[in-house]
């Protein structure tokens, strides 16, 4: 397996940083926010390849949340795909084999046609990103994204056999008791990436998102399920937490770097 972290940075700058840190690689999540910079990191993905190649770093994942993918009507919404698209080119640029994604429920349509939807939208860029040799994978955030767990990866993923999944045991834990655990042996083979991301909760309800090793996640377990399954892929860090930042937060990511990597055999 190879450790890295993610960026929301485009610059040498950060990646240099990441260098620092003795880590193997950077994830890029380009989302569907205010700034929505998609159109951006496509147009300097060569620059960002010369930057990371130099460094001696590649890129684990690109990915974008929170896109609404699918209209009211249940038509595909172009501005979206076009990112997507944009996206995916850039990940082949950098030579990243793996691109992640949510699809959002639309209230005005039934289940079964938000089920339909999301077959139709992920099975054409599954086809778009086969040529690159790039994965197309799902994740397990709730934000703007309804296909987290099961039954919808039973479904969607029970139907698209080259669809994967870019798992995060955190949104497990804080999404109704669901068992992170049970999902990794049931799921685990169709991983394709992976956050290390701290959760905890404390009387029933969620108190912070500590580095990973200072929280409540059995990462041991974690890691032995990840083996179990044959997984040999990226494992991203995630810092997440609003009390862990500035020189604490740098603290903690070192710490979750030596942790994790004491679990990495």
């Amino acid at each position: 397996m190879k450790l890295g972290i993610i960026s929301y940075s485009f610059e040498r700058e950060s990646f240099e940083k990441v260098k620092a840190l003795g880590l193997d690689f950077v994830e890029f999540c380009v989302n569907a926010d205010a700034d929505n910079r998609y159109a951006e990191f496509g147009a300097r993905a060569a620059e960002i390849k010369k930057n990371l190649d130099e460094l001696g770093l590649f890129t684990g994942s690109v990915g974008r949340w929170a896109g609404k993918k699918t209209l009211p009507d249940g038509s595909v919404n172009e501005a979206e795909r076009i990112a997507d698209h944009t996206l995916i080119e850039a990940a082949a640029t950098l030579g990243c084999g793996v691109y992640v994604l949510g699809v959002d429920y639309v209230e005005e349509l039934s289940l079964y046609e938000n089920y339909t939807c999301a077959i139709n939208y992920l099975s054409e860029l599954i086809e778009f990103a086969k040529p690159f040799g790039i994965k197309i994978a799902t994740c397990n955030c709730h934000w703007g994204n309804f296909i987290h767990s099961d039954p919808a990866w039973s479904v969607i993923h029970g139907h698209l056999k080259d669809l994967w999944i870019k798992y995060d045991p955190s949104h497990s834990v804080y999404a109704n008791g669901e068992n992170y655990l049970s999902e990794m042996k049931k799921w685990g083979k169709r991983f394709a990436h992976v956050h290390i991301k701290g959760s905890l909760m404390i009387d029933g309800e969620r108190f912070d998102d500590p580095p990973a090793g200072l929280d409540g996640t059995n990462w041991g377990a974690f890691m032995a399920v990840l083996y179990a399954n044959g997984y040999d892929g990226t494992l991203s860090i995630e810092p997440h937490s609003p009390v862990w930042q500035g020189e604490l937060g740098d603290k903690g990511v070192e710490y979750t770097i030596k942790y994790i990597r004491s679990l990495m055999f």
